[in-house]
């Protein structure tokens, strides 16, 4: 991902330094673990541990990859320039590259997750301090985009909150599915290595050995992981898209913060554009556009091929690098976003008492009236407030068949407020507990 678009820790996890890093820690414990079985000498197996400190030159093994033509072979054979080429003779014993490769890209893409899960916290706690700050303030819901019936800017932070905390919950259990390791040697039946050297390996960096790995690690988990991170870039464009609404000139009822010295268009000076809900929008569909691909990973050619490879050089860093970005961007929106609690209600008054109409229906079927009939009377009078811009408790009041069926008091009191935010701090409660 482009450095615009990325935050430093998380790109060091998907740096060539730290890949090699990871490849050397995976080859050092497989040597470890072949000590204690005997089947190499321990001397060799201490001798790999001197390159513990050793930053890899990455332009050295790309020129050896050069010749090769293999990567991990270059790895290798730049690594027995460090600790010697007859103390790391034993390297690699009884492992093939994906052992290599697999454990690597599963270990990235934990330490990735953790980032993101710590980036999802961070977003929770905002959307929450929100939701309680604008608990109570009005404003009108919208279906289709039409204005439907009251609700508050608490509860759209709290359903944004409980959307996320779904998503950490999704996220931490692809953590957890993704967090496996293979070192089973060709096609995966440990024919030359013992699975012990696996367990060894895979307890050191904090992974689970994969039940049956072939041999490469089942592309279904990996699957499982992008698709998460395309669910929850979906969940930040939704929070993106009702901010960008809410900053429209014509609603305006919330907005980006707008800094000193900030500008909007380079042609015309009043301007202040949702730049960054926009940004967040279009890096959703870089997000996205990872799950199909790693889908399409899943069906691999018998114990292995190496289609999936080319894939996942670009996906497994640009999805983490690019949500990352994104889940700190929404959060920091999130944090100093602008509510305007003045204009929510001037937009719910455009069509005075139309968002009451449902309820005013409903108390005519409770008077006796029927469905039927009760919706034509109710539709007639908000017909009239759409074309006419009248006030809709005034229609009502003016309807003979309305005020012979609920009477002047019961037409007033059916616009009362409080009647659709009454159940706000049960649904709070739902979501913060």
């Amino acid at each position: 991902m482009i450095p615009r678009y990325s935050r430093p820790d998380m790109v060091a996890i998907w740096s060539p330094e730290s890949k090699f890093k990871i490849w050397y820690e995976i080859e050092a414990h497989a040597c470890d673990a072949q000590a204690d079985l005997g089947v190499i000498p321990r001397e060799n197996a201490d001798a790999v541990w001197k390159a513990k400190d050793v930053d890899f030159d990455v332009a050295r093994i790309d020129e050896i990859e050069a010749v090769t033509k293999h990567d991990v072979i270059a790895f290798l054979t730049h690594l027995a320039e460090h600790v010697g080429s007859e103390e790391a003779r034993f390297v690699h014993q009884g492992m093939t590259s994906s052992d290599v490769l697999d454990t690597c890209l599963n270990v990235q893409l934990v330490r990735s997750a953790d980032i993101l899960i710590e980036d999802m916290k961070g977003l929770l706690a905002a959307l929450k301090k929100r939701a309680i700050e604008h608990k109570d303030t009005v404003r009108v819901g919208r279906s289709h985009g039409i204005h439907a019936e009251p609700t508050t800017m608490g509860l759209t932070f709290a359903r944004f909150y409980a959307e996320m905390d779904r998503n950490l919950d999704r996220l931490k259990a692809a953590r957890e599915e993704i967090a496996t390791g293979a070192i089973s040697g060709a096609v995966g039946t440990f024919a030359n290595i013992d699975p012990a050297v696996e367990e060894h390996v895979c307890k050191k960096l904090g992974l689970k050995p994969e039940p049956i790995s072939t041999q490469v690690i089942p592309r279904d988990r990996h699957a499982m992981f992008f698709a998460v991170l395309g669910v929850i870039a979906s969940s930040i464009e939704n929070v993106a898209i009702e901010i960008r609404h809410m900053q429209r000139t014509e609603v305006l009822e919330g907005a980006e913060f707008f800094s000193m010295g900030q500008k909007g268009s380079s042609a015309m000076p009043h301007k202040k554009n949702p730049v960054l809900t926009e940004n967040l929008t279009g890096l959703a569909r870089l997000v996205r556009s990872a799950v199909i691909p790693a889908m399409e990973n899943v069906a691999l050619w018998h114990e292995r091929d190496i289609s999936h490879s080319s894939v996942e050089r670009a996906i497994g860093p640009d999805a983490c690098v690019t949500l990352d970005f994104a889940l700190a961007r929404l959060t920091g929106v999130i944090d100093k976003m602008l509510v305007f609690p003045e204009n929510m209600l001037d937009n719910m008054n455009k069509f005075p008492g139309l968002v009451m109409s449902q309820r005013v229906l409903l108390a005519l079927t409770q008077a006796g009236v029927s469905r039927e009939d009760a919706y034509v009377m109710v539709q007639r009078n908000a017909l009239k407030v759409w074309e006419f811009r009248t006030d809709f408790r005034e229609e009502l009041l003016a309807d003979g068949d309305v005020v012979k069926a609920l009477g002047e008091d019961g037409i007033n009191e059916k616009f009362n407020m409080d009647y659709h935010t009454k159940h706000v701090d049960t649904i709070f409660k739902r979501v913060f507990g």
